[in-house]
């Protein structure tokens, strides 16, 4: 299932590389000559350099979309499951970024002056001002080095990498104004006095981020498409292989913008939190950090409806009575992915907020679609059932049809209150968190039309916890 991402998750992650990175280190001194020099690991500087493209997990859930992130899913790009996709030379190391920080280079006369508190600050601020640069970078780029070559080598037509890219570069300007407005308020000595009033007037322009952002879900469906070709294929891996890449793939440079859209109020609650109580810029932070959370709600919004319309318009019915106006005028997916039925069938689930829908994928003519498998179930008519490990046996026999090996796991039944009205849907998660995620996203669907039912006990089930 695909939850949700924080930048705060960025610290467990590097410890955790680093203890992985110490272990392998002692593995290496166990087998490798001790005169053999050990490569240290690369200093981590972005998100980007540690979470791989989104994926398709187990589940998807709505909410807070731009901040997704993947558990791992069973589906495989396909630019990387064919051999051609490989290539005999090893990859360029990857270009470091200055991470050089604010109070290196500082005058050592003038660092005396500031209390470290304020030397915090300023590197606070610092480090906003130098993602900027590295994000206007980046966006240019992704146009110089992919966008532009491609086209000229009619790798890929013009309509489809305005597809993919979309109004890419008008950002640029965006985020150079910003700069341009943070040197300003740069004193002399290199310190910035208030930041807040900049924020308060250039934050409300990200909204222009909208577009983009709900275009990404049918962005990466057709690169994931075009990647098939062997020319696409080939040139993304050249470019992968070259410095200039730091090791990152195309659509890790096209999802940048939505990375650094989340890091926002990360960055402004560390600069408040290191700026003293009766400065002036403390209230001012306060409203910055208030309208940036909800130009993300904003666009949360809108890439929730762009992406609950996209799957809507990949529904194949192959009956009428399949057809519910309710899913026509759905604005909200709360969860969608892939479950196994009783029968071991793989199928894909919609939970739109009104309606429950099972399909199954299908491929025609290039063309990806969803046919809807059996008649889809209202959430006021839907009910939910939990079933223990063993209940059901795959190949839908029951309980002593088979040895132990056969019994079931992570399985839960939904179907109609009224059993004329349709079958019931026996069906299987990939594991108990998967299951619990799809659970609780049920029943929190069906429970304002189920006041009176008594809550399913789950209270065993561990709580899951937001990873990167």
């Amino acid at each position: 299932m695909v939850a949700h991402d924080e930048v705060g998750g960025l610290l467990p992650i590097k410890r955790t590389i680093r203890v992985l990175d110490a272990q392998n280190q002692s593995f290496r001194e166990q087998e490798e000559p001790s005169n053999k020099r050990i490569r240290p690991l690369a200093r981590v500087t972005s998100l980007a350099n540690l979470i791989s493209p989104v994926r398709n997990g187990a589940v998807r859930r709505f909410g807070q979309t731009i901040q997704s992130f993947s558990l791992r899913g069973d589906s495989k790009s396909p630019s990387c499951s064919q051999k051609s996709c490989s290539r005999s030379a090893a990859p360029t190391p990857p270009k470091r970024r200055n991470s050089v920080l604010w109070s290196e280079m500082l005058d050592v006369n003038m660092k005396e002056t500031l209390s470290t508190k304020e030397i915090k600050r300023q590197e606070a601020i610092y480090e906003l001002s130098r993602g900027e640069q590295d994000l206007i970078e980046d966006l240019k780029l992704a146009r110089k080095a992919y966008h532009d070559p491609m086209l000229k080598l009619s790798i890929m037509a013009e309509e489809e990498l305005t597809h993919i890219f979309g109004d890419l570069d008008s950002y640029i300007p965006l985020h150079e104004d910003f700069l341009a407005r943070l040197r300003e308020a740069t004193r002399p000595d290199g310190t910035v006095g208030q930041i807040g009033p900049i924020l308060v007037k250039w934050l409300p322009g990200l909204n222009a981020y909208k577009g983009y952002c709900s275009n990404q879900l049918a962005a990466k469906a057709l690169l994931d498409q075009k990647k098939q070709d062997r020319r696409v294929q080939d040139f993304l891996q050249r470019c992968l292989e070259s410095p200039f890449s730091r090791k990152l793939d195309l659509w890790s440079f096209l999802d940048i913008p939505r990375s650094r859209l989340v890091k926002y109020p990360l960055l402004l609650k560390e600069i408040l939190k290191h700026t003293p109580k009766d400065h002036d810029d403390v209230k001012i932070l306060e409203e910055a950090i208030s309208i940036i959370q909800g130009v993300l709600s904003d666009i949360n919004l809108k890439k929730g409806e762009s992406e609950c319309q996209y799957y809507i318009d990949k529904l194949d019915y192959l009956d009428e009575k399949q057809k519910d106006p309710r899913i026509e005028a759905s604005k909200v997916l709360l969860c969608h992915g892939e479950l196994k039925n009783k029968n071991g069938h793989k199928l894909y689930v919609f939970l739109f907020q009104d309606i429950l829908v099972l399909t199954r994928p299908v491929t025609r003519n290039e063309r990806h679609s969803y046919q809807v498998y059996r008649q889809p179930i209202p959430v006021q008519e839907l009910v939910l059932e939990d079933l223990q490990d063993g209940d059901v046996k795959m190949g839908g026999s029951f309980r002593g049809a088979f040895g132990n090996s056969d019994k079931a796991k992570n399985i839960f039944r939904v179907r109609f209150q009224d059993p004329s009205s349709g079958q019931s849907h026996t069906l299987q998660a990939n594991d108990i968190f998967h299951k619990q995620q799809w659970f609780n996203c049920i029943r929190t669907a069906i429970a304002p039309f189920q006041r009176t039912a008594a809550p399913a006990d789950l209270t065993e089930l561990p709580e899951l916890s937001e990873e990167s």
